[in-house]
Order: C-alpha cells, then sequence, then structure tokens
C-alpha cells in the first residue's frame, strides 16, 4: 500500500471516529427512519450535485450490482447501527464495528477478490485486543434489547465486510463517483417511504439537524466517494482497515469535545491497532513507494 493511501484511510477514520457519537445524539431525537432516511438523502444530494458539475454519467445500466450494494453498504447498517444506538453507548458500536475486517477478510477470500494469510488473520487478532483496551467498555445492563442491540452492530457489521469485495470488483468497470451516487440514490428510494411513516414523530432540533447535516454530507457522501477512490487500488482488506483505528478517534475525539476521561490502555491499545492496520493493510514507511498513477 502506498503512505498516501495509508493516510487517506487515517483520514477516513478520523471522520468515521465522530460517526458513532453522531449517532448517538441523533437518533434518540430523529429516531432511526428518519435519521437513516436523512442520511442517505444528503449524501444522494450531495453526491449528485458533483456528478452534474464533472459531468459524470449515470451508470444505471448496472443498477441490479448497484442495488445489491446500497442493501449491503448503505440501508441495512445505516438503519441497523441507528437502531441500535437507542441502547449501545458508541463505544460498544465502534468495538463491535471492527468485526467488519474478520467478515471482509472471510468474503473478499470467498470472492477471490483478495488472499486469505496468517499475516490478516493475526493482524484482526491485534486490532480486537487493541480496540479492547483504548475502549475499556463500562457495564451495560444484559437484557435482551441490548443483546439484540448488539446483535444488529454485528449484523452491520458484517453487511459492510460483505459489501467491500463488491465494492472492489465494481470498480473495475465504474467510476467511484459514479457508484457512490448511485448506490446512495438507489437506498433513498428504498429509506424513503419509512423515513415519510416516521417523520411526524421527529424531533428537528438544532443539534439533531447539525449531526445529521455531518452524516450525511461529509461522513456518508464525501467519504463514501473517497473510500471507494482508494478501494480502487488496494485490496479489499487493506481498504476495511480504518474500522481498526476508528475507535482510536472516537475516544480522541469524545476526549476532546466532551471532556471524557480517556482509559489508561489508550497507548497499549493504540500501539496494537497501529500494528494491526500494518499487518492488514502491509504498509511499511520504510520500503520505498514507487511511482503509481494518480486515483481517477
Amino acid at each position: 500500500m502506498k503512505a498516501h493511501h495509508f493516510a487517506q484511510l487515517v483520514g477516513l477514520s478520523a471522520l468515521w471516529g465522530a460517526s458513532f457519537l453522531f449517532l448517538r445524539i441523533a437518533s434518540p431525537l430523529l429516531g432511526p427512519l428518519v435519521l437513516a432516511g436523512g442520511r442517505v438523502a444528503l449524501a444522494a444530494l450531495t453526491l449528485s450535485v458533483i456528478m452534474r458539475v464533472l459531468k459524470h454519467r449515470w451508470p444505471w445500466q448496472h443498477w441490479r450490482e448497484l442495488l445489491v450494494l446500497g442493501l449491503l453498504s448503505v440501508v441495512v447498517p445505516f438503519l441497523l447501527y441507528a437502531w441500535a444506538a437507542l441502547r449501545l453507548p458508541a463505544g460498544y458500536s465502534a468495538l463491535l464495528n471492527t468485526t467488519a475486517v474478520l467478515f471482509g477478510t472471510l468474503s473478499s477470500a470467498w470472492f477471490k477478490e483478495d488472499t486469505l494469510t496468517a499475516r490478516k488473520l493475526l493482524g484482526c487478532l491485534c486490532g480486537f485486543v487493541g480496540v479492547g483496551l483504548i475502549v475499556r467498555l463500562g457495564p451495560v445492563q444484559p437484557d435482551t434489547p441490548t443483546l439484540l442491540a448488539a446483535l444488529a452492530c454485528i449484523g452491520a457489521a458484517a453487511c459492510y465486510g460483505m459489501s467491500t469485495p463488491l465494492m472492489k470488483r465494481a470498480t473495475a468497470h465504474m467510476q467511484p463517483l459514479a457508484i457512490a451516487a448511485g448506490i446512495h440514490v438507489i437506498s433513498l428510494v428504498l429509506v424513503l417511504p419509512g423515513a415519510a411513516l416516521a417523520w411526524p414523530q421527529a424531533q428537528f432540533t438544532p443539534a439533531a439537524l447539525g449531526v445529521l447535516l455531518v452524516l450525511g454530507v461529509i461522513t456518508s457522501g464525501l467519504a463514501y466517494w473517497a473510500h471507494l477512490r482508494i478501494i480502487r487500488h488496494v485490496s479489499p482488506v487493506a481498504a476495511m482497515s480504518p474500522v481498526f483505528l476508528i475507535p482510536v478517534f472516537g475516544v480522541t475525539w469524545g476526549h476532546l469535545v466532551l471532556g471524557e476521561v480517556v482509559s489508561s490502555g489508550i497507548f497499549a491499545g493504540g500501539a496494537l491497532v497501529l500494528l494491526a492496520t500494518a499487518l492488514v493493510t502491509g504498509f511499511n514507511p520504510l520500503r520505498r513507494s514507487g511511482v503509481e498513477d494518480p486515483i481517477p
């Protein structure tokens, strides 16, 4: 992996690290259906404007492929995480989200888009342990709703893991921007009816609207486009490595913005997460980088 790809993945981790905190703020106010619908709508609008400005063609001849990608990478995980945020602390959701790398590793090998190696499996293990040390999760009520919320997070992570090798395959015949815009427009059609039904119960406070704007425009629209640009040039498993770094940034943002106490395990956990990311991506800062074509 080239250094600039690694830097871009770290940047995406910083953006996505705040997402679970934002979900905890907005989901109780807007409700899962309105939150997911508004997030998808803003992402679709943002990417559609960019498509228009850059004069890209819509890839509707691949609508079936975009439908599958939209379900796996947008509709199902957005709804599941928004619903889980009503029950689980942000740290738990971020921790369970790291299982996406394991699902991605297995599905990438299944779809023959990547190889399953001992190094990558070791990286997954280091990542899980490192995230656990960083988050240092407190107790939650072990009741049925909490268990269902945890299963929802794992289900969402599985969807992300399965969608990544399929996105890698899609970039062979579609532009990253066209894929990102197409899946969000199709996803909007799917989530709009539910969002419309739940609309009267939503509480549109300034905080909820601000969080929704950031989630839709930045962490969904622009970030998905950026991630697809990276996926085009790296392996699917390497492209999923930011999920290990997301809890690191989540804890950091919580400390800087909300004054949350940083656990004593952040340094050891952070070192393990960085090691995991290097093992999964194959990134070596000491290796000389060759010349590579810019990302289109």
